[in-house]
């Protein structure tokens, strides 16, 4: 049984849907406060005996899970092109990303945080100095729905590397992926839990944050990061933002695609709700379904909807 089905139990669920089809592709726990310090909690228990490894004994580990990731690779794409429902060339691309940032991690992680000597001054010729990187602690990270492998995996790999454990949010639109990922690496490295998963809404994300993580990584709109840096305040826990303007669109029901004016022409845009995904089958933005690229024209015709291109994930 997976960490997500073992979970999924004794908490109220959600289900994940194709934006291509509309089938469902899983049930996931919508994970609340106690959810999320419990994941805290294993995490922290984890993360002194991961720490102990030292930089030899993660690099095994990590790359034991690039290993089986690669195996996975099929799989992997498969699921990320029916969740995600972008094309599988470009969800192949996000899986061979991450292996090369997996491996360098695994590989480099002593050379650039290791021990290493400092230089004193004349005055202190009698004195030697040294500088020492020590892990945080948890960290938790909290990905997007448009690269739903390579941009949490990124941040993932390198705390990891640096002896931390990682509780990771994945995006409520993309949570399957997320939890293959979590459970890929505890079928890796079984005997070291310090990657744990959560999953839900921004609600989960919120919780993830006051949950006494030592920092905390988030991809997401500037809207969510805004929400993400007031509920870090609070206890004053290091956060790093990648915050990504959204990329909105006009669509016709025919679908001829146009993009809106830039923001520094001084057109704005409405976002409503994630739309619904037009049947004749198209690519849009980072999350598509299959079929052939969009058709552009010059200006949108006078019955074009304003389309924007999804929800971001966090609270």
């Amino acid at each position: 049984m997976t960490m997500t089905a073992a979970r999924a139990s004794s908490v109220r669920t959600f289900d994940s849907t194709s934006p291509a089809t509309g089938e469902v592709v899983g049930t996931f726990p919508l994970d609340g406060p106690e959810q999320v310090a419990a994941a805290v909690e294993r995490a922290r228990e984890a993360a002194a005996g991961w720490a102990g490894l030292g930089f030899d004994g993660r690099r095994r580990a990590l790359l034991a899970y690039k290993a089986l990731l690669v195996r996975r690779t099929d799989e992997l794409v498969a699921l990320v092109h029916r969740e995600n429902g972008k094309p599988t060339a470009d969800a192949l691309i996000e899986v061979l990303m991450i292996v090369e940032h997996l491996d360098w991690a695994a590989r480099n992680a002593a050379r650039v945080l290791g021990p290493r000597r400092a230089r004193g001054t004349l005055v202190l010729a009698n004195h030697s100095a040294s500088v020492e990187y020590q892990p945080l602690g948890v960290v938790g990270v909290i990905g997007p729905w448009n690269y739903p492998v390579f941009t949490p995996l990124g941040s993932i790999a390198y705390a990891l590397a640096a002896g931390n454990a990682v509780v990771f949010k994945p995006s409520e639109l993309t949570p399957a992926v997320g939890c293959l990922l979590a459970d890929t690496f505890a079928e890796a490295v079984g005997d070291q839990p310090v990657l744990q998963v959560v999953t839900g809404d921004g609600a989960t994300g919120h919780a993830l944050c006051l949950a006494g993580v030592d920092k905390v990584a988030l991809t997401g709109s500037p809207a969510t990061g805004r929400k993400v840096m007031a509920a870090c305040a609070e206890r004053l826990t290091p956060l790093v933002l990648e915050l990504a303007a959204r990329t909105p669109w006009w669509s016709t029901p025919t679908p001829t695609w146009t993009p809106l004016p830039s923001r520094r022409s001084g057109a704005g845009w409405p976002t409503p709700a994630r739309p619904a995904w037009p049947s004749s089958g198209c690519t849009w933005s980072t999350r598509s379904t299959t079929g052939s690229w969009p058709s552009w024209s010059s200006a949108p015709p006078a019955s074009a909807q304003v389309a924007a291109p999804g929800p971001t994930s966090g609270p």
